[in-house]
This record gives structure tokens, C-alpha cells and sequence, in this order.
């Protein structure tokens, strides 16, 4: 409920237009929103100094208030019925439905009051009621494919309130990375606010970044490894073919340059193919006679190395 203006602004009755102007400026400036981010109690006190300076920094309202023609909330009074203005009548909600805020300040602009309060000309970031307060920020978060951080890509996400936002996918997005849309927040009487856009990249079956490298395992057969082969290979830009040095082994890598990540520039590092030597899925007879006759003939134990 709205209580008396005067004693909303801690000013007698008899105050000058002065008097009270000077009573919200301190009030304003104590309880703003943008100077108490996140505090409630803050924020419901700059409400209630705003709603009561509403009336009493308007001559023609205050007029009205001080003889019990509107109540706190400038809705006119049924008269001799109990619901009057003034200190005693039937009081409402100081911000909301029942009352509206007016945009006018007798002696003086409140764009000017705000730059003031906040430090910047033109009220900047929000305020309250008539000071045309700015939509809020949203935040949401986007799940990227890893190829899509490589080469940027145009993304679209819905939020609860039923809108839609394109977001742009720069090249070199990395996780983790928060993307800040001006003027895509929630609408506001000074503008709408802004939307933070957090990517978080999805796990790539083939691809993992370690450092500033991009790795994949290149599975390899044992022919191709022994004598050397070609073997197809999938990169974030498409298939290639690659070529496997005789006597490849496990964990050796082949180099793809410019087939990497890309950085803030867009400009591409490499990809790095690690060798896997992979036996048939299916055991084979003949591959197992032959490890036999290396293994009597030709003792190896790669574990010396």
C-alpha cells in the first residue's frame, strides 16, 4: 500500500517545491537500482520515493493531493465514502497496475536528474517509471557444434517469453565464451536490454582440442602401417586422403595444416592425425600363424625401446 509522499520524502507539508525536489535527489540517488545491483529492498524503496515524488513534484497534483481530490497513487477519491486521498484515504499500490508514473518534473528535466544520479547524460541505463527504465538483460545458453566455432555459423534460440534471436557464431568461438547482443533483452520504457549468450560446445566424436591443437585418432590397419598406405580421413572441413609412412606406428602423427582451430582472427591452425594400429575386428587364422613364426623368429619387445 502507498503511504503518505511527504513522509515517503521525509518532508513536511509545508516544504518548498525545493525542498522536496532536493529530499528525491538524495533518495534517488541512495536507492537506485543501478547503483544497488541485485538488492531488493533497494530497488522497492527507489518504487516507493519515485511513486511519491510523482505527486508532490507535480504543483497541480500535489494541489489535488494536499485537499483529498487523489489519493498516493493519483486516482481520484470517492469523496465522503471512506476511499479518500490525503494522509487518511484508502491507499494502493505505489508501482504497477493501479498507479501510473508520470513523465514530467516541475523545475526540472529528469533526464538531467538522472545523468546526475547515474554519472552519464540522458539517463543511460534504466531508472524507474518516469525515468523510461531500461528493459532487463537476459542470459541464455547455445550449445555449438565444433565445426561451427571453426568457420562461424548463424545460430537461432528461442526464450521462454516466446521470441526468437538469430546469434552469429564468430570463427574461434571457444567454450565457455559469452556473446553479448545489444538492444536483444527484454523490452523497457528506455530501450530494450541487452542479451548474453553463453556457448558451450557439444563433445565431437572424432575431434578433442588439447592446448591450442585440434587431435583426432586415425585408426590404421596393420598392412598399411607395415607397408605403407593410403587411408581416408575425416577433417572439420570435409574428407582428405592420407598417406601412411612405412613402418608407421601407434601414436606417430601426421600434420594437416590449416585444417585446425581457427583463432579470433579467423585464421586456421593445425590438425593433428594420431595413429592407431587396429587388428581385424574377427580374428584371423592367418594373421595369427604369421605373429607366431615372427614371435620364435624374430623376438621383439618394443617395451626396451
Amino acid at each position: 500500500m502507498a503511504r503518505d509522499p511527504y513522509q515517503e520524502l521525509g518532508v513536511s507539508r509545508s516544504a518548498s517545491a525545493d525542498e522536496i525536489r532536493k529530499a528525491f535527489r538524495k533518495l534517488a540517488k541512495q536507492h537506485h537500482p543501478d547503483t544497488n545491483p541485485g538488492n531488493k529492498a533497494a530497488e522497492e524503496r527507489f518504487k516507493q520515493v519515485s511513486a511519491a515524488f510523482d505527486i508532490l513534484g507535480d504543483a497541480e497534483k500535489r494541489k489535488k493531493f494536499d485537499a483529498g481530490e487523489i489519493d498516493a497513487d493519483g486516482r481520484e477519491t470517492m469523496r465522503g465514502f471512506g476511499g479518500g486521498g490525503g494522509p487518511f484515504g484508502q491507499q494502493g499500490n505505489a508501482w504497477g497496475g493501479q498507479g501510473r508514473y508520470s513523465e514530467t518534473m516541475e523545475g526540472g528535466d529528469l533526464g538531467d536528474l538522472f545523468s546526475e544520479i547515474l554519472g552519464r547524460r540522458g539517463g543511460g541505463g534504466g531508472g524507474f517509471g518516469g525515468f523510461s527504465q531500461r528493459g532487463s538483460d537476459v542470459r541464455a545458453k547455445l550449445e555449438i557444434e565444433l565445426e561451427e566455432a571453426i568457420h562461424g555459423a548463424k545460430k537461432r534460440i528461442a526464450f521462454s517469453d516466446g521470441r526468437t534471436i538469430d546469434v552469429t557464431i564468430p570463427k574461434g568461438a571457444e567454450e565457455g565464451q559469452t556473446l553479448r547482443l545489444k538492444g536483444q533483452g527484454s523490452p523497457g520504457r528506455g530501450g530494450p536490454g541487452d542479451a548474453f549468450i553463453e556457448l558451450v560446445m557439444r563433445p565431437h566424436p572424432i575431434f578433442r582440442r588439447e592446448g591450442e591443437a585440434l587431435v583426432m585418432d586415425l585408426p590404421v590397419s596393420i598392412p598399411d602401417a607395415v607397408l605403407g598406405g593410403k587411408v581416408d580421413a575425416r577433417t572439420p572441413d570435409g574428407a582428405v586422403t592420407l598417406t601412411i609412412p612405412k613402418g608407421a606406428n601407434s601414436g606417430q602423427s601426421l600434420r594437416l595444416k590449416g585444417k585446425g582451430l581457427s583463432d579470433s582472427r579467423g585464421k586456421r591452425g593445425d590438425l593433428l592425425a594420431r595413429i592407431v594400429l587396429m587388428l581385424p575386428e574377427k580374428p584371423d587364422q592367418e594373421l595369427e600363424s604369421f605373429a607366431e613364426r615372427w614371435r620364435k623368429e624374430r623376438p621383439y619387445t618394443p617395451r626396451k625401446r
